[in-house]
């Protein structure tokens, strides 16, 4: 996560965060001033169960469409991360205009995906794992999304073996306040 950007002080937003995975140690890096956001009220209890595992706290889980989220917050925050769930979004510009809306100004937004490698080479555990080969996407793919919405990718971060994240910050002097609309 500090390859990434997130640093102690931040105020960040785990998005569709699933059962907590990255939930509990973004916690822990910005001293509980993070939010955990999913639609699945089980993987928010999953998420809870993790939280608490680890010694962390939060301050909300929320049960929601991301894409509401500037309405879920009481306000900015300075970071968004997305892992593992962007390639399944159905509408990932709707997403990203949401995340920009919910960003302070220069606000970063992570998006940690899979490879695009045939999901039969991304082997953990002696199992494939991830999402259909069909699915994935590249970070060229995410960058054509994304930057649409007045964002500027800053950089492409490895994260062997199989996943990258593009990290983008907002561009809030190029924003159109009517794409909001």
């Amino acid at each position: 996560m500090r390859s990434l950007g997130v640093a102690p002080g931040l105020a960040v937003v785990d998005l569709c965060c699933g059962d907590g995975y990255f939930t509990a140690p973004l916690a822990r890096i910005v001293e509980g001033k993070v939010y955990g956001v999913d639609i699945d009220p089980v993987m928010l209890e999953r998420t809870r169960a993790e939280v608490e595992r680890a010694g962390a706290t939060v301050l909300d889980l929320i049960c929601a469409d991301a894409r509401d989220l500037p309405e879920l917050l009481p306000g900015k925050v300075d970071y968004v991360l997305i892992a593992n769930t962007f390639h399944g979004v159905p509408d990932k510009t709707a997403m990203a205009r949401a995340v920009a809306a919910a960003l302070n100004p220069s606000g970063q937004f992570a998006i940690v995906n899979w490879h695009p490698l045939p999901r039969e080479r991304t082997v953990v555990l002696g199992k494939p794992r991830g999402p259909k080969t069909e699915m994935r996407m590249s970070p060229d793919d995410v960058r054509s999304i994304v930057e649409p919405v007045d964002f500027t990718l800053e950089r492409v971060v490895e994260l062997p073996p199989f996943h990258y994240a593009s990290v983008f910050r907002v561009v809030e002097a190029q924003r159109d306040p009517s794409f909001l609309d």
